[in-house]
């Protein structure tokens, strides 16, 4: 792990330089007694530091933001009463005055001489958290070495975006602690943040020197509500022709460009996210945050270069997914969805995970999200899977793109008890692109010049336009207007006239 910076080091590796202005005042007096205040007065003298707190604002890339730090060596970054006022204090001038919110903490969590007041405290401070997320601010986190007990269970786990320092010691029960309750150490490896990260707990892993750079992508993205140029309207493609099947089999190329290759090509400002924020995380799933044309959205796509038959998409890819939903309904952005999957889990595990009831419960959120909505039907659609992320007030469609109920072979096998068919039987369930347009199923096709693996930037750079094109014109509809097209779409789907 790279030395310990404290908090004004840390400020000032990450904020332009010379531009910390401090917002804070003399912590409030919680009366301590002799013992106490003695331990105060030790601590302001070692530490340079009032309280265990910075809080303040600077210019991050040129960009005004409001910043809360733990300085450790003041108490263990622990948290009383004056230093929870400080915290609350900030985030609500930050949120008075609309500016995103980056917070650095390093802690041990509560400060154990003040007792359960100071414990209660934690309640404002994830009040105050809460209530500037509901404005639509950005709220960042940057998990430092180390962040244990109320801290990392109120403020230190509410980020928008979770980062943690590399080594970074991360649990809501500190180890020596653990140890003396229970008479053996805590298994070594669990509370680091690079464990964190393979369970989907924060997204990424990142020195402090990296802070900067991501913390302006995201602010990039999540402060550009409005923003995005026009694109000039392109002439409809013609209907598509040529049989279904040829369509299919290109889908599976592996040389195919899916969703990653989609936003390298074509996005700007990308912030992979990961996992589900609880425990999981699925690499069939990708989620992100990113501009297209200049107009921000969330996006959450299926990655099938990275599902298998032996790991296909499972529930927690979709409980990642509703994790974006809920991002891009808390921030006000447009949600991105990205189809293209051979199937999700068919499976003992994926049964017992709840695999239809996290279906399920995309669709409705998905129907019934007040932020707009654009489905791109990249590749693949089949299944449960492909249905999860189909609901959109837009739907873009790859031309050799294709949804269906099951594979062709598995509908085949159902219908004609045999796969043999599966090509005649695609034909006639109107997967391809032609009969989703026909039907109103989406609204575009996106032309493929052959195929798009063999023009995989082009097909791209085509994606991204027809993305942002969408992503400018739909937030200038009202929220009820697009939820109310929205359900008349679905619900008059497949009815005569």
């Amino acid at each position: 792990m790279a030395a310990r910076y404290s908090a004004r080091e840390l400020l000032d590796r990450t904020l332009d330089a010379g531009s910390f202005t401090s917002w804070d005042t003399a912590p409030v007096d919680v009366g301590p007694g002799p013992e106490y205040a003695a331990e105060l007065a030790r601590a302001r003298e070692r530490s340079g530091c009032d309280e265990s707190v910075l809080t303040g604002e600077g210019l991050l890339r040129g960009r005004r933001v409001a910043v809360l730090a733990c300085e450790f060596s003041f108490l263990a970054g622990s948290i009383g009463v004056a230093a929870a006022e400080r915290l609350t204090a900030a985030v609500e001038r930050a949120t008075a005055e609309r500016l995103p919110l980056l917070a650095a903490p390093a802690s041990g969590g509560t400060r154990m001489q003040e007792g359960t007041v100071a414990f209660l405290s934690m309640v404002k401070i994830s009040t105050a958290i809460t209530a500037h997320k509901a404005a639509g601010l950005p709220y960042l986190v940057y998990l430092r070495h180390p962040t244990t007990g109320g801290v990392l269970a109120s403020w230190g786990s509410l980020g928008h975006v979770t980062v943690a320092e590399p080594g970074a010691l991360i649990g809501f029960l500190g180890p020596r602690v653990y140890e003396a309750l229970y008479g053996r150490p805590f298994p070594e490896g669990v509370q680091r943040a690079e464990n964190l990260y393979r369970h989907g707990l924060v997204d990424a892993v990142l020195a402090p020197e990296e802070l900067p750079g991501i913390a302006e992508r995201a602010f990039n993205v999540l402060l550009a509500r409005g923003e995005g140029r026009p694109a000039p309207p392109s002439a409809p493609e013609p209907a598509p022709e040529g049989p279904v099947w040829d369509s299919v089999l290109r889908s599976r190329r592996t040389d195919r460009p899916g969703v990653r290759r989609l936003l390298r090509t074509a996005a700007t400002d990308v912030v992979p996210l990961n996992g589900t924020g609880e425990g999981e995380a699925d690499p069939g799933l990708l989620l992100a945050l990113a501009r297209f044309g200049g107009a921000p959205c969330v996006l959450l796509g299926q990655d099938r270069a990275r599902q298998s038959a032996e790991h296909p998409m499972g529930p927690a890819g979709l409980r990642e997914a509703r994790r974006g939903m809920r991002l891009a309904a808390e921030l006000d952005l447009p949600l991105v969805t990205v189809i293209d999957t051979p199937g999700a889990a068919l499976s003992k595990e994926a049964e017992e995970q709840g695999m239809a009831g996290q279906i399920a419960r995309c669709l409705a959120e998905l129907a019934t999200l007040e932020a707009p909505t654009v489905a791109v039907l990249l590749g693949q659609g089949a299944g449960g899977g492909a249905l999860a992320l189909a609901p959109a007030d837009r739907v873009l469609c790859a031309r050799h793109a294709w949804l269906s109920p099951l594979p062709p072979e598995g509908a085949s096998a159902i219908v004609h008890r045999t796969t043999e068919r599966a090509g005649e039987l695609a034909e006639l369930q109107g997967i391809g692109s032609a009969a989703l347009l026909a039907a109103g199923v989406v609204d575009r096709i996106v032309a493929e010049r052959g195929d798009a693996a063999d023009e995989p930037e082009a097909f791209c750079l085509r994606m991204g336009e027809a993305i942002a094109r969408e992503l400018v014109a739909l937030p200038a509809l009202g929220a009820a207007e697009r939820l109310a097209a929205r359900t008349a779409r679905y619900r008059g789907l497949g009815l005569p006239g």
